[in-house]
Order: C-alpha cells, then structure tokens, then sequence
C-alpha cells in the first residue's frame, strides 16, 4: 500500500529538464515528495487517466498537475467518482466538483467575498454583450468559459468590437456556461497576485504580470512571476475567501486584483490544479507536507 500518489497528465509524467516549464513540474514534484518523505510517508506518482492504476492501493492520491483536465471534462470528472470511492482525494471531491465550474464566484459573493464584478450566463442563453454592457455600464469586458484554465477562449472585448465578438460570444454559448466580467484596466499595470493557502493558512505569494500590450498574465502567453508580499488586508482577504467554501480546502490558491482605487478583488480560486510555486518559498513544501499529514491520520 503507497500512502501517497501525486496526481499529473499523462503528458507530464516524465520529469524533464528540456525546458523551463517541464523544469518547473519536476521542481514543484520534488520538493513536495521530498518534504513528505521526510515525515516517513511512501510516495509514487502516475497520471489521473492510468488506466493500469489501482487507486485503492494508495491511502490518499493528491491531485496535481493535471493541465489537461478541462480539455476532456467529462472523463475526468468520472474519474475523480471512483477514484473517491476507492481513495481519499485531497483536495476532497465535493471541492473539486465546486471549484471546476467558475460560477463558485457567484456562491462566494453571497457569503461576502468581493469578487470582479461578474455576469454568469447560462448555456443557450441568448443575451449579447451588447445587452450586458448596457445592463452593467460596463464598457470593456473579459468573456470565459466557466469550466476552463490557462485563459482558454478567455478574450477581451470593448464596446467599439461588440458587433465583432457577438457571434464568437454566440457560438460559445451554444457549448458551455460563459463568465462575462467587467475588465479592470489595472490588470496591465498592476497584474494579478496569488496567495498561497495551505490548511487555513497563508504561506507565500507571488505576483504575475502580463506581457506588453496583453491582459493574460500566464507564461503561457509570456506573463511573467515576480516576488510579492501581500499586506495584511490581502492575506486576511484570502483567508477569509477560503474559508467560505463548501468543504474546508487542504491546499489552494487565491488570485486577486485590485480596481483604480487599491481595493483587492478575488478573481479565481483553484484547488483543483493549481499552480503554487513551491520553488519561490521552498519551506511551504514542509507547510504543504504537514496539511497532507493530517488526512492520513
């Protein structure tokens, strides 16, 4: 019996150093299976669609790197079901299923979080953003799928290209639900903060930022990472948002924004896979280890 599998994509299985973004898994893989270790615990890793794979030999299976989960949804979520069935996952699969479709945002605000201020628009709807920007006064806006990641079909669209996007806006709805958010032009500036939470607990921060003439702050798309430590209102923002889930999170992320006047806005949580940077505070691996040790008890 493992104690602990470490959850990737099959594209990510192998550890390589050919280029920084593979380096980085490997990094992040490591100094997690290394903290864990060191308190003792078995650790393997496979990919979440190994269908060769007995989940119910593994205590508890930490789901990762899994980047190619909302390309295919629906296998996926069958698999998180029986894995459950057969495993402990963390984080829980009640949190997983919450966190995958964005229109948590919309739970989280009826608790007191402040959110981007958001339009969720269900599949098949008919309404155009031309009728969302008059509702909202909003000029400039950022339309998303709900379940997504890495800014997929993410695009910006102003009044003056309404007419332009209202098909692209169109055909998107025939497939999925849809986020329409009021751009916040501070994004180009002052870029996207994450806080790292890990068992209730702020651990580390970093700050992203997008690349000339662009909103997407992924290094997908040539954002980069920048050192960042938070103030006291933004670690007790992210603490306080993380603690208005449905199911108490072992590990997450907190992304926020701020508007023209400094005030912070959560604009994504992700316990699914996120990205936590490890290997920008290395001892919130032992923090991470520590969270994971508790579920094994």
């Amino acid at each position: 019996m493992t104690d602990i599998t470490i959850v990737t994509a099959k594209q990510y299985l192998t550890l390589s150093e050919e280029n920084e973004y593979t380096a980085n898994i490997a990094k992040e893989y490591y100094l997690l299976k290394n903290a864990l270790e060191e308190k003792g615990f078995t650790v393997a890793r496979t990919h979440w669609d190994n269908p060769d794979y007995d989940w119910s030999k593994t205590k508890v299976a930490v789901i990762r790197t899994v980047w190619d989960y909302f390309e295919k949804f629906e296998a996926f979520s069958k698999w998180m079901k029986v894995a459950a069935t057969k495993t402990k996952l963390i984080n829980p699969l009640a949190l997983q299923q919450w966190n995958s479709h964005k229109f948590y945002l919309s739970n989280l605000e009826k608790k007191g979080v402040r959110i981007v201020p958001t339009e969720f628009v269900n599949k098949g709807a008919t309404q155009t953003l031309r009728e969302i920007s008059e509702k909202r006064d909003w000029q400039k806006m950022v339309i998303k799928p709900a379940i997504s990641a890495a800014a997929f079909h993410t695009y910006v669209v102003s009044k003056e290209d309404f007419e332009d996007k209202e098909q692209l806006f169109n055909e998107l709805l025939q497939t999925r639900d849809m986020l329409v958010q009021e751009f916040q032009e501070t994004i180009t500036t002052m870029g996207e903060a994450s806080l790292m939470v890990f068992g209730g607990k702020f651990t580390h921060a970093i700050l992203k930022k997008a690349k000339e003439g662009d909103f997407r702050v992924q290094d997908d798309f040539g954002g980069t990472v920048h050192p960042y430590t938070p103030t006291d209102n933004e670690i007790k923002f992210a603490e306080f948002a993380n603690a208005q889930c449905p199911v108490n999170p072992i590990y997450g992320r907190v992304d926020i924004i701020w508007d023209n006047e400094g005030l912070c806005y959560l604009s994504e949580m992700e316990f699914l896979d996120p990205e936590i940077w490890l290997r920008n505070a290395k001892e919130s691996a032992t923090v991470l280890a520590e969270a994971i040790s508790k579920e094994l008890n």
